[in-house]
């Protein structure tokens, strides 16, 4: 799925809506709703920061494998995502610890031309062991 200037909140519906009816086509929708939220987070961030131009569009790309599912957004940007600590006050800045929280892993890539790819990957095993997790417990295997 490729947003080339089209209004922010129409892409990210549109996308939401290609990942959901992908991961009901592989057997994966027990990962809809972690999935759709790191998508809507990763779009909206790229958005916000990305140079959206003719060139350089903003892409999504899901990748299926064994129980579980990879997303992909590219952008024109250089500027890689930094986790932040968000003021109790304000309304942004906690996107990328709901990514974390989420999946079970997430990253940022090179890509062939100018900008990164921003991925998240969960798996029916990982949200398993998330939902498992006593509350406050932490997550397993993270550090």
């Amino acid at each position: 799925m490729c947003c080339d200037g089209a209004p922010i909140p129409r892409c990210v519906a549109f996308a939401r809506m290609e990942l959901r009816k992908a991961l009901a086509d592989w057997g994966l929708s027990v990962l809809e709703d972690s999935a759709v939220l790191i998508l809507s987070e990763l779009l909206s961030n790229a958005g916000l920061h990305a140079k959206v131009t003719p060139e350089q569009t903003i892409e999504t790309r899901y990748f299926r494998s064994s129980g579980a599912v990879r997303i992909e957004v590219h952008d024109g940007s250089e500027e890689r995502p930094q986790p932040r600590t968000p003021d109790s006050e304000a309304s942004d800045g906690r996107g990328l610890f709901l990514v974390d929280a989420l999946a079970d892993e997430w990253g940022v890539a090179e890509r062939t031309g100018p900008g990164k790819a921003v991925w998240a990957s969960l798996s029916v095993r990982g949200a398993a062991e998330r939902n498992a997790a006593p509350a406050g417990g932490g997550r397993p295997g993270r550090g």
